[in-house]
This record gives structure tokens, sequence and C-alpha cells, in this order.
């Protein structure tokens, strides 16, 4: 495709993710030009691709990096600190973004999230509350086709029920109904953006339940639909175009070019109006730091020191075994039902939120059974017999403390395929996320003990890991000196830089951001229509 940089723009926005695709279509449809610069590839949007690469998936012999074209030199990175961050088991650079092999869970933050330090004197607050993003929450609900019963006793008001009728509790769920109600706990179903009714060009979900990595049929949402939409109102998507650095005018309050290069090892200058970050809560700080200048020598918008700090997460915590009875496990690909009950976290700021999932594919499935023997023929087929479709397992999401020493940086010597110094994760535990971990084992052994299931597994404080949101690195505040953006995503120092990513999340909380995600990227794009 033709990659010379667009001799005028309204906009230019860095990333096809949910973020800067909603705003892309948000912009154009309100008559702006618009070129969006995606620093990987325009996968295609057939059904056929989509299950060519569900088939990549499922066969052993290709590895779950492979369906996205993840990782290598391009992808580069470094951790350290006290915990290992696999960054790259999943992110996804391309037309897209991650969307393209999430999970699809989308929750509404609760109102306390957005005044966590004034409730309990941890984290912080965010320049604004919940009901500011009300209206936009509803807003992206519609734009990405979320199921939902409305039903969850613990969430946020709401003024209108879900745009898509929630999806029936699975099986399994079936079986955690009564040992929850036996226990109190109560549950509720999840919003999922999978569209259970179809609408437009995209089905609704026939049950491939390979969501992860790959949902075939369309159902479960992706940037690519408003990228597409945006592309069809005149907007210009340059794919395979990785931005360098950002430039900026000699006042330095304006950022005047994006930096990018091409495939064929040239470089271009877009210029625009307004400039819009939207590569996620590792890439956005990167890039900034990468455009230091003499005005900015530790990185454009960094005036705060805070560029790639309080790198924040949800860590996850999972107790999981087997039933004398059939659980039907892996019959469908995504969570139905879940618990807010234990979200609030309590007044003294002892311990963080938890999010309550029951898992519906737990266990391993059929291919991963027979490949974890060394029998064949009749025995492995009796083996798996014998062993599959009893698993089940309790996951919960806990909440992560911001913490400014956690945090996004240049590494001082891997340098990536353009020669730019690779992102270095830094990233470690407190003890209040252990206190979060500690208590979702409790209360999902004791689940497990009332179904009278043989637990064979826990994920606790010791071994958890993240759920891969990236969030807080270029956080949202009033305060220019504790701050990079504010409440309208425009960075404190330059006038026309507008952030629309989890990483202007002051806290975390413990719900799926993508739903906040979508909600900030629709009122950053009215801010900066009305600059415009």
């Amino acid at each position: 495709m033709n990659r010379e940089p667009s001799p005028r723009a309204d906009v230019c926005i860095v990333g096809a993710g949910p973020a800067g695709g909603l705003m892309a279509d948000r912009l154009a449809a309100a008559g702006h030009d618009v070129v969006v610069l995606e620093a990987g590839p325009r996968f295609d949007a057939d059904r056929d691709d989509r299950e060519r690469r569900m088939e990549r998936a499922i066969r052993p012999g290709h590895g779950p990096d492979s369906v996205w074209d993840m990782g290598g030199d391009r992808d580069a990175y470094e951790s350290t600190g006290d915990r290992y961050y696999p960054l790259n088991a999943a992110r996804v650079k391309g037309v897209g973004g991650s969307t393209l092999h999430w999970q699809g869970m989308v929750m509404r933050l609760h109102e306390r999230d957005f005044r966590l330090e004034s409730a309990t004197g941890v984290g912080a607050d965010w320049p604004l509350d919940y009901d500011d993003l009300q209206s936009y929450y509803a807003g992206a609900e519609d734009e990405l086709g979320v199921a939902g019963a409305s039903d969850n006793p613990f969430a946020p008001p709401r003024d209108e029920p879900h745009p898509q009728p929630a999806f029936e509790p699975s099986y399994s769920d079936s079986l955690f109904a009564e040992a929850c109600e036996a226990l109190g706990v109560t549950t509720h179903s999840v919003p999922n953006a999978r569209l259970s009714e179809g609408r437009e060009d995209r089905s609704a979900c026939v049950g491939y339940g390979t969501c992860q990595p790959v949902c075939p049929s369309g159902a479960k949402y992706d940037a690519t639909v408003h990228v597409e939409r945006a592309a069809d109102a005149g907007v210009r998507v340059v794919d395979r175009a990785p931005v360098q650095r950002l430039e900026h005018d000699d006042s330095g309050e304006h950022v005047t070019a994006a930096v990018y290069a091409t495939p064929s090892g040239e470089h271009h200058r877009q210029t625009a109006r307004e400039f819009v970050l939207a590569a996620g809560g590792v890439e956005n700080p990167r890039l900034l730091l990468l455009s230091e200048s003499e005005q900015y020598p530790d990185g454009l918008a960094n005036s705060s020191g805070l560029v790639g700090r309080y790198f924040t997460e949800h860590l996850f915590a999972g107790v999981g075994g087997t039933l004398e009875e059939p659980t039907r496990q892996n019959h469908v690909g995504f969570n139905t039902t879940e618990s807010h009950q234990f979200y609030d976290q309590p007044a003294d700021g002892s311990r963080g939120a938890i999010k309550l999932e029951f898992l519906n594919y737990a266990g391993p499935s059929p291919v991963e059974m027979a490949l974890g023997g060394d029998d064949w023929g009749d025995e492995m087929l009796d083996r798996i017999r014998a062993n599959y479709g009893t698993h089940i397992a309790v996951g919960a999401l806990v909440e992560q403390r911001p913490r400014e020493e956690n945090r996004i940086r240049l590494h001082p010597e891997r340098t990536d395929d353009h020669g730019n110094p690779v992102p270095e994760v830094v990233w470690s535990l407190s003890d209040y996320e252990r206190r979060g971990i500690e208590r979702a084992n409790e209360i999902q052994r004791d689940i497990l003990d009332e179904l009278g299931a043989d637990v064979e597994w826990t994920v606790g404080p010791e071994n958890t890991g993240p759920a891969y949101h990236h969030m807080g690195t270029t956080r949202m505040g009033d305060d220019p000196a504790e701050s990079v953006v504010d409440a309208r995503l425009r960075t404190h120092d330059l006038s026309n830089l507008t952030i629309a990513s989890s990483s202007v999340f002051p806290t975390g909380g413990a719900m799926n951001p993508t739903l906040t995600i979508a909600a900030l990227a629709l009122k950053a794009a009215d801010h900066v229509d009305e600059r415009l």
C-alpha cells in the first residue's frame, strides 16, 4: 500500500486497537480527516482466514504466538524486578490490537474505584467519577455489542439494560449455583462483548469455543469493526508503520509530527492538528520516552517524571480440581457467571478488590490430554475417556495497588528491529496484593469443598501471574506534578496530544479494563472534536 504521509490531516492516531478504532470512527463521523498509524499488519478480516487461524491455534505443531504473528525482534522486551513479566504472551500488534485474541468480558468499574484513596487511603482518586462516564459506558456497550442480563446487585447504577440479551449460564455454572447458595455467595451473569443476536454484518456466537485466541465467526468484538467502519468513512489506515518518535514545535507546547518507519526502510513525518496515542500501556510510555528533546530531556509529556511509572496489573488467583460427575468442561469458551460480592475493598485499605470468575473452560482439552501421555491407540483413548470432562475451577482477578517503582522504562542495551531501546518491564507485588489473593483462594476453596471436589491445584500469591491488563503508565490527574494527562485525557505539557488507553487509569480495580478504555475513548473523541 501507499505509506506516504497524508498531505492534510486533522487528527493522527497512533494505534489501531479499541481506543484508536473508536476514536477514528467517531472523529470521521464528525467530518474530520483522520490518519491511523499502526505498527503491525492488517490481518485478513474474512471468516475463512479466521478459521485458518483457529486451526493453527488448536494444532500442536504451532505455538500460540504464531496465530497473530506475536513476538520476534519487533516485539522484543526485557523484564526485571521481583516478578518476571511475560509481555509477549498476550499483546498483539496489528489492526485490531489485542482484542483479536482477548476473552471479551466487559464490565464497568464500581463507583468506589474512582475514589479509592478517599475511601480507603490506598491508591489514588480519579479526576472524574462514575457519573462523568455513565453515558459513555452506555455508548461503549452499544458500540461493542455487549450481551448481559443487567442482574448484578453489586454493580454501579445504570439507566438502561445491556444492548444484547445475556448468554445462558453454562452447565458447570449450574453445578456452582447450589454450592454458592449454601455458602451465601451471590452469583450473576457476565457482560460479554460478543453478540448473542446477530446484527449488521456480525454473526451471533455459534459456539466455536476458541475465543482465545481467535473467534472465527466475528461474534466476539474486536477493533477491526470500528477500524473498517472508519476506513469506509474516509479514514486512512496505514499498517506496518511503527511510530519512532513524536516531534514538537519550538515552544514545546504542540506536537507537530509523528515520525514513522515503513517496511522498505523509509521514514516519513505525518503532520496533523491533533495527535492521539492509543498504543496501550506499554508502547504509549515507551514512545513518549523515545521522543526526548532539548525541552523534554526525560521524554515527551514527562515534566512530572511519571511517564512509565505506576505500571499496574490484575493478578490471577484460582483453585481447581475434579468432580466425580461430568462438568462438560470446554463446552463454552467464555465465562457466563461471576460474583462481585467481594469486590469493594475494606475501609482500612488492608487488601484489594476481588472479582470471582467461574471457569467454563477449566481443565485440559482432549488434544492436550492426548499429548500429555506416552500411550497410544486404545490405551490413550481409554485414558482420555476416564479423565476428561470432570474438571472444574474458580478463578479471580485481584486488584494491584499502584506503586511508583513498578514501571515501563527504556532498556539501556537491548534494541528492537529499528534500533530503538526495547521496553523494560519492572514489576513486583506487595503485601496488599498477596492479602487479596489469599482471600480469593479462601473463598474459592470453600466453594470447591462445598461441591465435594478433589482440589488438585491452586494459583496463589507465590505462583500468581498477570491478566495482561497494562494500566497506569501515563496516569490521569488534576495536578500536573502528579500526573501525565488531565480529565479530558490531554497531556498537561502539550495542548494537542491526547492519550486514550488504560495507561491513563490512576487505579485499576479488579474489572477487565476494555469497557472503560472504550468509554474514555468516546469521551476523548468528544474533547478532540470540540478543539477542532
